[in-house]
């Protein structure tokens, strides 16, 4: 899943690609590299970002969806917003990717429960303005609360009508937490694995890499941490994580074919996510 953010505040790439005619662009060139998912965003939920308005989001996104979708792209939309994923559906997107799991917007269920869409409900605890303040995970440990938080989720999700084949989890690395959390659930899928749904993981660039390769007590820049992610993909490339949600599509190419050729990673029948675009 190739990352397009259609914003000029994103933590990693704001303002690269903010114009439909720039978005358009480099969603062709992830795809050109390898993107089997382009996944278009509006609204950054980099931490302490404030949140566009829904008319700002709906000009960001709805363009770049259409333009993408028709030349035969799967599309995602990266929306909290019932009236964004509404649009979006309608522009052509097949995935509404919804960081909050419908928790900022109950009605998001609804949206996707009345189309044929897959839905990615992500772990999440509060907007990006107010996530620092949730990052205990005292008595049961992250693991525990994140398995805990994301099948209540699940099972909003299904009382909305959303069939389980059409959900996909996400353990919502760094938001609302801390570095150490991030490894743990890295180290512990197989605990959300045991949910019955296919995984999403986005570590890309994200800070807990940083602050992996901090040097002199600074983290190292967002766009110097690409080698590092690199070697996280290769090692999840055994695991069950069905999508990985990536900013460099080439470098994570990359870095599964080094561990397919090492018998690490073995190619399987695709899941409702994860078919290449141009087999529609």
């Amino acid at each position: 899943m190739g990352i397009v953010n259609v914003t000029p505040d994103s933590f990693s790439d704001g303002g690269r690609w903010d114009t439909t005619e720039r978005a358009v662009a480099h969603g062709r060139t992830l795809l050109a590299e390898g993107a089997d998912i382009l996944d278009i965003g509006g609204e950054s939920t980099r931490p302490g970002a404030t949140r566009p308005l829904v008319a700002e989001e709906l000009d960001r996104v709805v363009p770049v969806i259409r333009e993408l979708a028709s030349g035969g792209a799967v599309v995602s939309v990266d929306t909290m917003r019932a009236e964004v994923a509404e649009a979006s559906l309608a522009a052509g997107a097949r995935i509404v990717n919804d960081v909050s799991g419908g928790l900022a917007d109950p009605r998001i269920l609804e949206v996707v429960a009345a189309s044929d869409a897959s839905y990615v409900a992500m772990h999440w605890r509060a907007h990006a303005d107010r996530m620092r303040d949730f990052t205990d995970y005292a008595p049961d440990g992250v693991v525990a609360s994140v398995r805990r938080e994301l099948a209540e989720r699940l099972d909003a999700a299904e009382a909305a009508g959303i069939a389980r084949e059409r959900i996909v989890l996400d353990p919502g690395l760094g938001f609302a937490k801390e570095p150490h959390h991030n490894w743990e659930l890295l180290t512990h899928l197989d605990v959300l694995v045991d949910l019955g749904c296919p995984l999403l993981v986005g570590a890309s660039r994200k800070s807990f890499l940083g602050a992996l390769l901090a040097a002199d007590g600074a983290a190292r820049p967002v766009d110097d941490r690409e080698h590092a992610h690199a070697a996280l993909v290769a090692l999840l490339a055994g695991r069950s994580v069905d999508v990985l949600r990536v900013h460099d599509v080439r470098a994570t190419r990359d870095a599964l074919a080094v561990a397919e050729a090492m018998g690490v990673r073995r190619e399987g029948e695709p899941n409702l996510l994860t078919h290449r675009s141009d087999e529609g």
